[in-house]
C-alpha cells in the first residue's frame, strides 16, 4: 500500500509539473492545436480560485488552426460595459484574469493587423458608438489594466476600430464565439447587450 501511495504521489507530481510546463512554455502554434491555455504563474492571482472561469474557443482561419483563451466574467446584476468596471474610453483586458490571448499556427490578419504564427494579447477600449481593439505581442503580464505599462505598450502591433452591435437578449457570462464569414472567420465577443465582431482573414487580405 505504501509503495502504491508513493507511486500515485510521484505520478501526481510528474503530471502537475508537466501541466505547469505546458501552460508556461507552450508556443502559440502548440496552444492553437493541442496544448492547454497558458497561465501566467508568475502572478499570485494565477494560483488563487477564479470567480471568472477560464474559457477558450477554437477556430480555423487562413487554412490553419487558432484558439482564443480568456477569463469569462459574469454580470451578477451589475452594469459592466459602460459601468465602473469596464468604463467607456479606458483600456480593458477584454475579460478577466490574464489578458485575453489569441494563438495561431498560421499567418493571418486580425482587423487588418498582420500576425505571424504565435500568441497575442487582445485588449479593447470600449465606447458607446465605437470600440478600439488593441493587438499586442506581450502576453505574460497579468491582465489588470494597471499592468499595461509603457514597456508592454511598446509591443503593440496595431489597433483597429469596430462598431458594436446591440443584442436584444442580455448575455450573463462573457463569451467569445467563432462564426464562419465565407471562407474566413469572425470572432464575436458578446456580453451584456453588446456584441463586437473581430474579422480574421488570410494574410494579405482585408
Amino acid at each position: 500500500m505504501k509503495r502504491l501511495l508513493l507511486g500515485l504521489l510521484a505520478l501526481t507530481v510528474v503530471a502537475g509539473g508537466g501541466f505547469l510546463a505546458l501552460t508556461t512554455f507552450a508556443s502559440g502554434p502548440a496552444v492553437a492545436r493541442w496544448a492547454p491555455c497558458p497561465r501566467n504563474w508568475a502572478w499570485i492571482p494565477a494560483w488563487q480560485p477564479r470567480p471568472s472561469p477560464l474559457r477558450d474557443v477554437r477556430f480555423t482561419a487562413a487554412g490553419g488552426h487558432g484558439r482564443v483563451c480568456y477569463g469569462a466574467p459574469s454580470l451578477r446584476g451589475r452594469t459592466m460595459i459602460g459601468g465602473a468596471a469596464v468604463p467607456f474610453g479606458q483600456l480593458w483586458r477584454t475579460g478577466a484574469n490574464e489578458p485575453t490571448t489569441l494563438h495561431t499556427e498560421v499567418p493571418l490578419t486580425l482587423g487588418g493587423v498582420a500576425l505571424e504564427p504565435g500568441s497575442y494579447a487582445i485588449y479593447t477600449v470600449p465606447g458607446a458608438e465605437s470600440w478600439n481593439v488593441v493587438v499586442n505581442r506581450s502576453t505574460r503580464q497579468w491582465g489588470l489594466e494597471s499592468e499595461y505599462t509603457d514597456a508592454v505598450a511598446r509591443q503593440e502591433l496595431g489597433r483597429f476600430a469596430v462598431i458594436p452591435e446591440t443584442l436584444t437578449t442580455p448575455v450573463e457570462q462573457m463569451r467569445i464565439v467563432a462564426e464562419p464569414a465565407g471562407v474566413e472567420t469572425d470572432l464575436l465577443l458578446e456580453w451584456q447587450t453588446t456584441r463586437i465582431r473581430l474579422p480574421l482573414r488570410r494574410a494579405g487580405l482585408r
